[in-house]
């Protein structure tokens, strides 16, 4: 019995994409919320050291591969550890110490657009259009309207934090390309479960060097609630559904879900924390959105003509 059998099958991929958006866009705000007991590094790190276990047990039951074998796989995961795990986190949890999780969403949703950037330049056959490389130019200014930069607000807390979010964003994206030339037959809950396994040892080493210690942390009831959210739902449950909307959908409309993550951050942020973001953030959200589209104009398009064609087969 398939994990998403409870879902009436006409609305499968709708309800997938939805209850992903949610998981990962409430994240930035649980994250949030668990900064103020719990240093940084040291939160990201012992969350996914706990994820990676759980979904490294799920792919030695579900597959003959729990091991990479060769250089390249073994590639694979130290480059999807250290770049999409470690530091896209560690800059991530750190960044969002001076701003707000809708806040950091917004950012971080230009990783898309910073993915197709970057694979333009390592790889020759993906190189931007013109109308791409316009596209990719908008998806900055986004981010500009997002940080609102000014010579008064330089060098200010709120700006610190910017520049680490769109940094996690860069580590994202790069590891995102740099992982694709590899060789690697590794089915990809096997090479997530290293990534991630991976991932929580350079944050925890990172930790240590930061001086960040277990003795910080403050045990609450939204410590736990906050840290057993991020492990097991955002981390566990919805990288489970990732795999199973990727199977089904193909990867232009699972990038998608980085757009409805910080409308979803932004409700969570209003009802869980009474926080409203201005209408720069959102013209900013617009804008990177509307960056996103420019560069995949012609996978969108293909898209949009699939699901038109399902629907119209579908109707009696």
């Amino acid at each position: 019995m398939s994990t998403i059998d409870w879902i009436p099958d006409g609305c499968r991929d709708a309800a997938l994409f939805s209850i992903l958006a949610l998981c990962w866009g409430s994240s930035f705000v649980a994250i949030e919320i668990g900064l103020e007991y719990v240093p940084p590094l040291l939160f990201a790190g012992l969350r996914y050291a706990i994820a990676g276990a759980i979904v490294f047990a799920y792919a030695a039951v579900t597959n003959d591969r729990v091991r990479p074998a060769g250089r390249g796989e073994w590639a694979a995961v130290a480059v999807a550890g250290t770049f999409v795990i470690a530091l896209y986190h560690g800059l991530l949890y750190l960044g969002e110490l001076y701003v707000s999780g809708a806040v950091a969403a917004t950012i971080v949703s230009t990783a898309p657009i910073l993915t197709a950037g970057f694979a333009g330049v390592v790889l020759p056959e993906e190189r931007l259009a013109p109308a791409g490389i316009a596209g990719f130019l908008l998806g900055l200014v986004g981010v500009i309207a997002v940080v609102q930069p000014s010579s008064a607000a330089l060098g200010s807390d709120v700006t610190v934090g910017a520049v680490l979010v769109f940094g996690s964003a860069v580590a994202f994206a790069l590891g995102s390309v740099l992982v694709r030339p590899i060789d690697s037959a590794l089915p990809i809950e096997t090479l997530q479960a290293w990534a991630m396994l991976i991932g929580a040892g350079v944050l925890l080493g990172w930790a240590f060097l930061r001086g960040e210690s277990v003795a910080a942390i403050e045990l609450t009831s939204a410590t736990v609630l906050s840290f057993s959210y991020l492990t097991l739902v955002s981390g566990v449950f919805a990288f489970f559904l990732y795999f199973e909307l990727l199977e089904r959908t193909g990867a232009t409309q699972v990038i998608l879900v980085s757009y409805a993550e910080p409308v979803v951050a932004m409700g969570v942020s209003w009802v869980a924390l009474g926080y409203l973001v201005d209408s720069l953030t959102l013209v900013g959200l617009v804008t990177i959105l509307a960056g996103f589209v420019m560069i995949k104009r012609k996978a969108l398009r293909s898209v949009l003509r699939s699901a038109l064609d399902g629907a119209s087969s579908t109707t009696p």
